[in-house]
């Protein structure tokens, strides 16, 4: 990366509120090794920041006027690739983390998270790393353990994602023809998964199966 002296970390802050990024410039500014260079209130007043001064890092909330987060950091791979980009964002919503990992974010930290977490996703970054919130994190091992077991969560978790889609057509009274040719396999596939289905739930026959789904709550077949 750039930076001013061998030393220092150069930082530009991109947010539209005054008040963030004055608490940001004390925080960061406080920091050994830490250097902030400029400030903007806007996407577009953040590009063009970072394109005359090509800081190492440019601190950027997701949601700014003019161009948003993203936006802004595809064009920082243009106008100046050797800034990284830590998104510093209130969206937790997987779509906003998403599109900015996807834009060439090094880093995104929830704007709830404490200083000391901003600070060390900082360092990771500068370090070659890439940085995800700890409560980003937590939720995407979550994520990660249920696609790669198949297995849904509630009282239907010892189901695979299959088993608990046909589980959600037989509570719907639905024969293992019609189930078969809703999900694409065959009828005797679909009495194997019914009979894993009932063995896994400890249930001895339909009528038992589809009061059980009553008791527990509602299915989504889509899930």
């Amino acid at each position: 990366m750039s930076g001013q002296s061998w030393c220092m970390t150069t930082i530009v802050l991109a947010d539209d509120h005054r008040v963030m990024r004055q608490g940001l410039r004390l925080l960061l500014t406080g920091q050994p090794g830490f250097q902030v260079v400029g400030e903007a209130d806007d996407g577009r007043e953040a590009l063009q920041l970072a394109e005359r001064l090509h800081p190492d890092i440019l601190v950027l909330d997701m949601a700014m006027p003019g161009m948003s987060g993203a936006e802004v950091t595809r064009e920082i791979a243009r106008c100046s690739p050797a800034t990284a980009v830590v998104i510093l964002s209130m969206h937790r919503a997987d779509a906003y983390v998403r599109q900015a990992m996807q834009a060439g974010a090094r880093a995104y930290v929830l704007k709830e998270s404490t200083a000391d977490e901003l600070v060390g996703a900082i360092h990771e970054v500068v370090a070659g790393r890439r940085y995800l919130s700890r409560a980003l994190a937590e939720h995407a091992v979550e994520w990660y353990v249920k696609e790669t077991t198949g297995v849904t969560e509630g009282p239907y978790s010892a189901l695979t994602k299959r088993e608990y889609q046909v589980l959600g057509l037989v509570a719907r009274g639905w024969s293992a023809g019609q189930i078969g040719t809703e999900l694409h396999i065959s009828p005797r596939t679909v009495e194997f998964h019914r009979a894993s289905i009932m063995r896994k739930l400890g249930l001895r026959n339909q009528k038992e199966l589809i009061r059980y789904c009553a008791k527990a709550g509602s299915l989504s077949v889509d899930d």
